[in-house]
Order: structure tokens, then C-alpha cells, then sequence
């Protein structure tokens, strides 16, 4: 009987344990990783989804822009007092005659084709308009995430630093005991302790304003908690990175481009429909006669309207042909702006590149190697406190130096795959 209570409540405990870690996983923070905190944002941002919601409704608008204008109906009463043998009267039997008249407007050849296509290329820009609001978003919140991990780090560099400076004190103030060293050394050692908390309420100050940002961009409540960004997106390798193939993609990929592209065949269609103006629309209809309460004629009406304004309609074409020059300058600034920022961000990304590699594998080790020899020979007396009060600078600025090239390639990819509308 005791094994099989040991093991109900070895089974038991195994549960309960898989139970509290399941539970402990689906109210895990958001806010560790980049990606987790896009799926948010995509569902939940305001301004994405009223972009959204403005593409679909230029999608409803295709087919009523095609369509056919509704019918009319028209009902005429003829001698209501029956030649003044009754009082008038508006009952359809007891009148003279009674036409009745129905009529569809049937605009010129290709004008209903032409404003379809009209609303289809407006469905396409506002399409691309809502991706360019997404890659804006989707932007932001990668740039604030990685500042948020450059701030994190730098405060944790920060107070390691500032664990440093209290042991160096110490080193310092047993110096100044034993009459091997000035006090000055210990007023400096406290003084750089004292600039380093200054330094971490600026850090907290803008982790807040990060942590707000983020939040803002999530649709979540300003002060709702985040996790601590734990890791940063791998950069592509430098063969991914070629400026012409990038440039290639971010032709064909870029939502701000191809909206502009959609604007661009929008205009020549709108002036396309502008000069059919100049071609009459026309109205056919049917009517039946009613002689009190039977249908005894019909007839057909044919009619159209005479374009004799030509004033107007010169005015409308010479204003459509200035919308479709407008559209190709907005067309060709867009493609010089996508370029110039697609070289400016990819020269950024390998000058980070190369900062990292840089302090990596040169600065860092040269610095660590100097504080090492600097905390020695103070130790030893042979250099004084300053020296290692710069050794430990120079330490200190090559981390941060590594922590911002990190942080600041991220924010240059980012922009690079905002640009090409799409991640590498």
C-alpha cells in the first residue's frame, strides 16, 4: 500500500509542478524578446489597425464605382379634373392618363471600366499606405527595444562599475592608512561614486520613458510592466546586405513606393475619364400609359445630355494632367528618399559593424589589460590614483562603445527593413 501513495503523490507533485509552470509561462511579461512584442503590436496598435480598416473600406468601394446608377422611376398624372368634368383627383383610374416612366442612366463607353479601375488602384494605395504604417510602427518599437536594451545594459555596466570604484576606495583608504597614499585619492575614489548614481538616475529616468513608448506602442497602460530585453535580433551577414540587391527588393517591396506607384496609375486613369467627358452620357426608358385601368400605349425615351461647357471641361482635363504630374514627382521623391536612406543606413550598420569588431577584439582587451596593469602599480605605489582612475575610464567607455554599437546596429536594421517593407 506505501509505494502506490508514493507514487499518487509523486504524481501529484509532477502535475501541480507542470500546472504552476504552465500558468507561470501564459503570464510571462512581454518585452524579452523583439518579436513577441510585434505579434502585440499587430494586433493591437490603434493606429495599424485604423490603417487597416481604411484599406478595407477602399476595397468596398470597387464595385459600386463600377456599377450602374440606380434606375428611376417616374409617374406622371395627365388632366386630373378630366377635362373639368370632375373634381382633380390623384387616383391613377380616375384621372385622363397615367404615364408611368422608368429610366436607367448609361454613362459613356469605358467610363464604368475606368472608374472600377479608378477605385481598384485606391485600394492598392490605401493597402500600401496600411504596410507602410505597419513598417513605421514595426520600426519604432524594434529602435525603442533596442534603446531600452542599450539604457538596461548601461545600467548594469554602470553599477558594476560602481561596485568597482568602492572597492578601489577601500584599495585607496587602507593606502591612506598606512601613509602610502594622499586622501585625495579617497575624496576622488567618492566623488567618481558619487557622478556614477547621478549617472544611474539619468539612466532610470529615460528607461521610464522607454518603458512608456513601448507601452504606447502596444496599446497597453503607460505604467504596465515589461521585461527586461534579454537579447537583441541577429545582424546578416555582410553578403545579405549588398546595396543593389536591396535596392532591387526595396523597388518592389517598399509600401510607401508602391502606394505612390498606385497613385501614379490612378492619375492617368482619373485623366484618362476626364477626357471621355467630352462624350455625352445617355438615359433610355420605358413608359407605360394607363387609361384608367388598363394599359392601352407605350412608349421609349431616349436621352442625353449635350457636353457645350467646354470651358469646364478644359479646365478639368488641364487639372487632371497637373494631378498626374504631381503624382510622378511624389513617385520619383519617394524613390530618391528610399535611396538615399537605404545607403545612408546600410554605411551606418557596417560602421557599427566594425565598432564592435573593433572593440571586441582590440580596444576591450587592451583596456582590461591596462586597468590591470594601472590597479598594480598603484597597489604597488609606482602610479599614482589618477592613472587608475583613467585606466578604469577607458574600461568603462569601451563597454559602452561596445553596448552602443550593438544597440545602434539594431536600430540601422530596422530601418533598413522598414525601407525594403519586409525583414531581412
Amino acid at each position: 500500500m506505501k509505494p502506490k501513495a508514493s507514487s499518487k503523490k509523486l504524481l501529484f507533485v509532477v502535475i501541480a509542478g507542470a500546472w504552476c509552470f504552465a500558468a507561470l509561462a501564459q503570464t510571462a511579461l512581454p518585452g524579452a524578446d523583439v518579436e513577441g512584442l510585434l505579434l502585440i503590436a499587430r494586433d493591437g496598435n490603434p493606429e495599424y489597425a485604423g490603417m487597416r480598416l481604411e484599406a478595407e473600406a477602399a476595397v468596398q468601394r470597387i464595385e459600386p464605382a463600377g456599377a450602374l446608377p440606380d434606375p428611376k422611376l417616374r409617374t406622371e398624372l395627365m388632366d386630373i379634373t378630366r377635362g373639368g368634368q370632375q373634381n382633380a383627383s390623384l387616383f391613377p383610374n380616375r384621372v385622363g392618363s397615367t404615364r408611368y416612366t422608368l429610366m436607367q442612366d448609361i454613362p459613356w463607353f469605358g467610363k464604368r471600366d475606368l472608374k472600377r479601375e479608378i477605385a481598384e488602384l485606391g485600394a492598392e494605395s490605401a493597402r500600401g499606405l496600411a504596410l507602410g504604417t505597419w513598417a513605421d510602427v514595426s520600426t519604432k518599437i524594434k529602435t525603442t527595444y533596442a534603446q531600452q536594451y542599450y539604457l538596461s545594459r548601461n545600467e548594469r555596466l554602470t553599477r558594476e562599475i560602481l561596485d568597482l570604484m568602492s572597492r578601489l576606495e577601500k584599495v585607496a583608504h587602507a593606502r591612506y592608512a598606512g601613509g602610502l597614499a594622499a586622501q585625495q585619492d579617497v575624496i576622488r575614489a567618492q566623488v567618481e561614486q558619487t557622478s556614477m548614481r547621478n549617472e544611474l538616475i539619468a539612466l532610470e529616468t529615460e528607461r521610464h520613458h522607454m518603458h512608456t513608448r513601448m507601452n504606447a506602442l502596444l496599446a497597453r497602460p503607460a505604467n504596465a510592466p515589461l521585461s527586461e530585453p534579454e537579447k537583441l535580433r541577429p545582424i546578416p551577414a555582410p553578403e545579405k546586405l549588398d546595396y543593389a540587391t536591396l535596392e532591387d527588393r526595396a523597388w518592389s517591396g517598399n509600401p510607401l513606393l508602391s502606394a505612390e506607384e498606385s497613385r501614379l496609375r490612378s492619375a492617368e486613369k482619373n485623366r484618362e475619364l476626364t477626357y471621355k467627358n467630352r462624350y455625352p452620357d445617355f438615359t433610355f426608358g420605358i413608359a407605360p400609359n394607363q387609361m384608367q385601368n388598363s394599359i392601352s400605349q407605350w412608349d421609349l425615351m431616349f436621352e442625353m445630355n449635350i457636353p457645350l461647357q467646354q470651358g469646364t471641361r478644359r479646365a478639368q482635363e488641364r487639372e487632371s494632367e497637373s494631378m498626374l504630374a504631381a503624382a510622378r514627382s511624389r513617385r520619383e521623391a519617394t524613390a530618391n528618399q528610399v535611396q538615399a536612406d537605404l545607403s545612408e543606413n546600410l554605411a551606418a550598420l557596417d560602421a557599427a559593424r566594425k565598432t564592435e569588431t573593433l572593440v571586441t577584439g582590440s580596444l576591450l582587451p587592451q583596456a582590461e589589460l591596462t586597468f590591470k596593469s594601472a590597479l598594480a602599480g598603484y597597489e604597488n605605489g609606482k602610479v599614482d590614483f589618477a592613472t587608475l582612475l583613467d585606466a578604469q575610464r577607458q574600461i568603462r567607455l569601451a563597454k559602452q562603445n561596445l553596448i552602443r554599437a550593438q544597440a545602434e546596429s539594431q536600430v540601422r536594421l530596422a530601418e533598413i527593413e522598414r525601407i525594403l517593407g519586409e525583414d531581412i
